[in-house]
């Protein structure tokens, strides 16, 4: 316990740097995946296609490289970015890929008819779109969503690989001036309490959503 009590105050430190970039990537990817997701179902066909491409090597290639191509990659076109910054932007720009298919599957899935009737009640495309459109995908789009938003909790241990302090890091760090794994264990409980905060959250959002049933 006298060693818990020890190395902790450093784990809690790495936890917050975690918590960190999970907030601000959810804060940026939500909104601008569901612009992106939008426009994928727009009918103009050199901006969809534009926003394909974007998808599609976001999507098809993983986020160690994106994070690593962004820190030690863009230096070398003359765009620096500091640690934090460029996990913060290699984040977002992988996530928003993903929450923009989400989106994309959400919106496709309304009826055709309710954009007619909005139509019909002379609401504009955007009142079409806040008012009816959004309320609806949302509660579809829910359990996806908190889907990556758990593997957003996990995924986050990788800006290690650009040398930021997250908790992952720092129980690396003391297992291995220790050569114990008992930093490791707290790590895992700590991802665990964690998650199991954001799944009771996003339970409770979806029964939120649950009266359209």
């Amino acid at each position: 316990m006298e060693y818990i009590l020890q190395i902790l105050p450093s784990l809690l430190s790495g936890a917050r740097m975690t918590l960190s970039i999970f907030f601000w990537t959810l804060l940026g990817a939500l909104p601008l995946g569901l612009i992106v997701g939008l426009g994928l179902t727009s009918r103009f066909r050199p901006f969809k296609a534009v926003l394909r491409l974007y998808v599609w090597l976001m999507r098809g290639t993983p986020l160690l490289l994106q994070l690593i191509f962004v820190f030690y990659g863009l230096p070398m076109i003359g765009f620096t970015l500091e640690r934090y910054p460029a996990a913060l932007f290699a984040f977002i720009l992988n996530y928003t890929a993903y929450f923009a298919e989400i989106f994309r599957g959400g919106l496709q899935s309304i009826d055709p008819g309710q954009y007619e009737s909005a139509k019909v009640l002379r609401l504009t495309y955007w009142q079409t779109i806040r008012k009816i459109v959004t309320p609806q995908v949302v509660k579809i789009v829910l359990p996806s969503i908190g889907n990556e938003v758990i593997n957003l909790v996990k995924d986050s241990s990788l800006v290690y690989v650009i040398g930021l302090g997250d908790l992952l890091r720092a129980g690396n760090v003391a297992t291995s001036r220790d050569v114990t794994l008992v930093p490791l264990v707290l790590v895992g409980i700590i991802y665990l309490l964690m998650t199991a905060v954001l799944t009771f959250v996003l339970r409770k959002c979806e029964q939120h959503y649950s009266y359209w049933k």
